[in-house]
């Protein structure tokens, strides 16, 4: 037989960094303890425990899968609490071969001081750091979540906002990183990113310029700038939308408001600069009614035979 592999050692594998941050964690919240926050109960029978109280109706069934358990360990655990008097079972009107579950009286009584107690040893966690750092780990944690589990956190809620103190920065790392990522575009395409927000904060008028900066669940996920290039001319610049973002809509908005704005702040025409292989902008420029009005080929940021775009829209 082969002899297993050997598990990654260096700490800047992720295997390692991931399994190092769940060693961490657990003893953080004490999971590693036989039984969970000093009572009787393992960690997978507290979490059942949890599941029933703020659950209406489920069933072992939806409890396997949404708890990833092996039915044969939850119908032992299901039976003991019945015998101790904490869950009762009641047939499903939609399907007679289910039972739907619930605590009984009792399991309630003997729930409640442990959810107690977890929020308690929760809040002292917390209580160690400041309101900034209790939302830099909140949105650390969402991110985590939507990470490994997209469907979970998918939501469709966002905000659009002026800019801030903080969002320049972001936007020229975002474009950088991204395009590098996407299209292979060097640090090149970075510095003239941070040219242009630099000539925004510079000579930033609010009523002829503006940027909007899309943020979900605390963090920032797009952006979009309308600048002056003439009197009647408006020049839409640096859309991005992040990858865990896109489809919501975001950059259709984005572009809306840009053009909302344009037009009582007296310009006549919205112009933007793009190349050809951006192919999801495009369909939200012709969406928003751009029309192309020429081609350019160049070589630039480290790629050969690019193709720069001009796009119009008549307001």
């Amino acid at each position: 037989m082969a002899a297993p592999a050997a598990l990654p050692k260096s700490p800047d594998d992720p295997v390692s960094a991931v399994r190092s941050f769940n060693r961490f964690y657990t003893r953080q919240i004490g999971v590693l303890d036989e039984h969970l926050l000093n009572s009787r109960f393992s960690l997978t029978e507290m979490r059942v425990l949890y599941e029933l109280a703020h659950r209406h109706g489920t069933t072992a069934a939806d409890l396997c899968n949404d708890l990833g358990l092996d039915p044969g360990y939850l119908s032992r655990i299901v039976q003991r609490f019945e015998k101790e008097g904490l869950l009762a079972r009641v047939r499903s009107s939609r399907d007679a071969r289910q039972s739907n579950l619930s605590l009984t009286a009792r399991g309630k009584r003997t729930f409640a001081p442990f959810e107690a107690r977890s929020a308690e040893q929760m809040g002292q966690i917390l209580a160690r750091l400041g309101p900034a750092e209790q939302k830099r780990l909140l949105q650390a944690m969402t991110s985590i979540e939507g990470l490994l589990d997209p469907k979970a956190c998918r939501s469709d809620s966002y905000v659009l906002r002026p800019h801030r103190p903080g969002d320049m920065g972001w936007v020229v790392h975002r474009h950088g990183v991204l395009y590098s990522q996407e299209y292979g575009y060097d640090e090149r395409f970075e510095s003239l990113v941070a040219e242009i927000v630099a000539h925004f904060v510079q000579h930033f008028d609010p009523n002829r310029d503006a940027c909007w900066i899309a943020e979900k669940n605390g963090e920032i996920v797009g952006s979009i700038f309308l600048v002056k290039k003439s009197k009647t001319v408006a020049k839409l610049r640096l859309l991005l939308v992040e990858p865990s973002a896109r489809g919501l809509g975001i950059g259709k908005r984005l572009i809306q408001e840009c053009i909302r704005f344009a037009r009582p702040a007296g310009y006549k025409k919205i112009v933007l600069w793009t190349q050809s292989e951006l192919h999801a902008a495009h369909r939200l420029y012709e969406q928003a009614g751009f029309k192309l009005a020429g081609k350019k080929s160049h070589d630039s940021w480290g790629r050969k035979g690019l193709v720069a775009e001009t796009w119009e829209l008549k307001l």
